[in-house]
């Protein structure tokens, strides 16, 4: 971690760690509630989250002195649950075991530095793109989370109705905090979170009703308790042998391939908006965070829980201000409780995480404008990347439809030379990932 931090950076860094943690605590519950599908005990899933999340989210900060939290990806472990257990019946420890072998896949692919060789491959506008994709896909997480955005038959997507009381409270948070950072308020974002939690505190007690959105609890803030025991039932559950079987190997790719791209283009997009970047115009102490990411999700298998990943909401936290490793170790530590406190993350509502993260979006967009929008072959498989991302909801399809659009479009035009040989290698994973379904 950096040293020699004055009295208001450490403040910072402590302030955005606690930003960062308040926007990824979600995932101590929501990956059990995922998980827990599968098979696995929602209690043994939650305590697996919390290890995972403090213990790599310190590495991260120590080892590798960046300011990203790690802790077990969304969309992976949709991926465990419905596709591995659900779809193709493999059995939860076995699963676990593949998470297992892809992480020890990563930790090699680590090693002879593959995957910061694929950073390096990436043609700068496809890096703004992504950073530019991964805002607009946490704008879109934030709509989300706040019901603000929601499913419509007719036109696929629509604002929910401004007369519900979860939606003004959204809003008066949205607006709050825009203020508050607009301001440069010190901690701007964590007041704007409490804030929000005071405003939605009568929702279900005085007016409106939460029913809908809360799992049939019509009050939106509730106090469960403060103690929960910890259950380390999952740990070492995990089947190594089974899970070596040829027919599993499309998975443990499935796993390799979506966490690689995903993490990849995690440091990228931060990176881009937070000029976090080495000497060599790469992002900052790149080699060491995909060591961490790779040691996340071998930890995982072993621990009982999905691969590990790093944030894309870690940017909330970068926002704040945060550059070092202080803010990483902050947001780690802060997991560590919930081992016995998991019944207290309920009082904060997802409407008041979520304004911070559409306004994070909005700080993710500069690196676009750098793209020379001017030049069609540049611009478009960029465009790609940049929408397909919050369109298809996978950072990895985005980057996958912006890669190959690049090739197929620059290899046209007769400029090669902007294809290196390591991009069509790139290319034919793509095609492979693409053509398994995944």
């Amino acid at each position: 971690m950096q040293t020699g931090l004055s009295v208001p950076a450490t403040r910072t860094e402590i302030l955005a760690g606690v930003s960062t943690f308040l926007a990824t605590m979600y995932i101590i519950v929501v990956n059990p509630a995922i998980l827990s599908q599968a098979g696995l005990p929602f209690s043994g899933v939650l305590t697996a989250t919390v290890l995972l999340s403090f213990g790599c989210s310190v590495m991260m900060g120590l080892y590798a002195r960046n300011p990203m939290v790690v802790a077990p990806g969304m969309g992976l472990n949709a991926f465990f649950t419905f596709t591995a257990v659900k779809g193709m019946g493999i059995r939860p420890e076995v699963a676990l075991g593949a998470v297992f072998w892809a992480g020890v896949l990563f930790l090699i692919l680590s090693v002879f530095n593959v995957r910061s060789a694929i950073v390096r491959i990436i043609p700068k506008p496809l890096r703004y793109a992504v950073s530019g994709g991964i805002g607009l896909f946490i704008t879109l997480i934030g709509f989300e989370n706040a019901k603000f955005i929601v499913a419509n038959p007719a036109t696929l997507v629509s604002i929910a109705s401004l007369k519900d009381p979860i939606i003004l409270t959204f809003i008066f948070g949205l607006l709050l905090t825009s203020v508050l950072v607009i301001r440069q308020v010190p901690g701007a974002i964590i007041i704007g979170i409490l804030l929000t939690t005071l405003a939605a505190l009568p929702i279900g007690r005085w007016w409106g009703d939460a029913s809908a959105v809360n799992f049939g609890q019509k009050t939106l803030v509730n106090f469960q308790g403060i103690f929960a025991a910890p259950d380390f039932s999952l740990i070492g559950k995990l089947d190594l042998v089974n899970s070596l079987q040829w027919s599993l190997w499309p998975v443990i790719f499935a796993f390799v391939f979506t966490d690689l791209f995903d993490s990849l283009s995690t440091f990228v997009g931060v990176a881009e908006a937070a000029d976090l970047y080495d000497e060599d115009g790469n992002p900052l102490n790149l080699n060491r965070s995909l060591t961490v990411d790779a040691v996340a999700t071998t930890m995982a298998g072993l621990l009982g829980t999905s691969p590990g990943t790093a944030y894309i909401e870690s940017a909330v936290g970068i926002a704040q201000g945060g550059r070092t490793g202080l803010t990483a170790i902050v947001a780690g530590c802060l997991f560590l409780p919930f081992l016995f406190l998991s019944p207290l993350l309920s009082v904060i509502p997802a409407i008041a995480t979520a304004p911070a993260l559409v306004l994070v979006g909005a700080f993710m967009m500069k690196p676009i404008t750098k793209i020379n929008w001017g030049r069609l072959d540049d611009a478009l498989p960029a465009f790609l990347a940049l929408v397909l991302i919050p369109f298809s909801y996978s950072i990895t399809q985005g980057i996958i439809w912006g890669f190959l659009t690049w090739t197929v479009v620059k290899l046209a035009i007769g400029q090669s030379k902007e294809v290196p040989t390591g991009l069509l290698l790139v290319d034919l994973f793509c095609i492979l990932a693409l053509f398994s379904g995944h």
